[in-house]
């Protein structure tokens, strides 16, 4: 199985210009043989419509409705293009009223998957979006067969205000028995613009630290149970005063004395396309360790 992340920098509000730039970075990959025999491609949170929303009156204009809007028809094209499932973040506006920060996937010929609505809202998605209506995803995707999926602050304990250990995501999907488990995310880092730019290439240790302890139970458990694939689509840039940490990465949790190892990853500032050949060998191990730094 081959995987991408589509990490770049989407400017808030600019939906077509974000289209054009994704197709680019696309066509790219298409060119240099990077997408042949890909199965499934992901990109960040609200990817398409960019993320740092003040309001909801400055999101409105870009709610689309439930799997039928700009983002899912870009998706439909993208995924019949280059034949594989594709899955990106976007502002739903459901027949209810009700409005949910999601992400959808389309199958290789184009049709309506999953529909998921984020559980755990961050600060920014509290002034635009209710929490999702089921907590977290799992189940058959396709022929990708069974997955988890999340979106960014789901990893997170709930609003801040749930134990640290308790682990809702990592644990819902250790649960559900997912040989992979995918986030697509908008995800903040603690440097400043200044300070990525001078590293663009290198990765957020501390945040890939992170997100590693977040799924602590899954690495617990990587003796007792099959290797499970853990996807990280982030996006990088800056929207206002918010700083993405990029780091976008494919990663294997098996038994053995290293239990994470990384297929590839992407640095902070970096816009490019990703793709991990679940085939190959890793290419890098990782030594966890507990990290907390406040994030999205």
């Amino acid at each position: 199985m081959k995987i991408g992340c589509l990490q770049y920098a989407p400017e808030v509000g600019q939906l077509h210009t974000n289209m054009a730039k994704a197709n680019v970075l696309i066509d790219d990959a298409i060119g240099d043989g990077r997408t042949a025999g890909l199965d499934w491609l992901l990109l960040p949170e609200l990817a398409l419509t960019g993320y740092n929303f003040a309001s909801l009156e400055a999101i409105a204009p870009f709610l689309e409705p439930t799997a039928a809007g700009a983002s899912t028809k870009w998706a439909v094209d993208v995924a019949t293009r280059l034949r594989c499932h594709v899955t990106v973040g976007y502002p739903e506006q459901a027949a209810d009223g009700r409005r949910y920060n999601s992400t959808v996937t389309v199958s290789p010929a184009g049709a309506v998957l999953a529909n998921y609505r984020k559980t755990f809202l961050y600060y920014t998605d509290e002034t635009w979006a209710h929490e999702g209506d089921r907590q977290f995803f799992s189940g058959n995707l396709g022929t990708l067969g069974r997955v988890s999926m999340g979106i960014c602050m789901d990893i997170n304990p709930q609003k801040f205000l749930a134990p640290w250990d308790a682990y809702e995501f990592a644990r819902a999907a250790l649960q559900a028995d997912s040989p992979i488990i995918a986030l697509n995310m908008a995800w903040l880092t603690r440097q400043t613009a200044d300070e990525v730019a001078a590293q663009r290439a290198d990765p957020d240790g501390e945040t890939l630290a992170y997100w590693l302890e977040r799924f602590f139970p899954l690495i617990d458990a990587a003796s007792r149970r099959p290797p499970i694939i853990l996807v990280m689509a982030n996006r990088c840039g800056v929207e206002g005063g918010a700083v993405y940490a990029g780091t976008s990465t494919v990663m294997k949790v098996e038994r053995g004395e290293v239990p994470v190892r990384i297929f590839d990853i992407l640095g902070q500032g970096e816009e490019n396309l990703l793709v991990a050949d679940l085939n190959e060998a890793p290419k890098w191990s990782v030594t966890t360790r507990s990290e907390r730094p406040p994030n999205s």
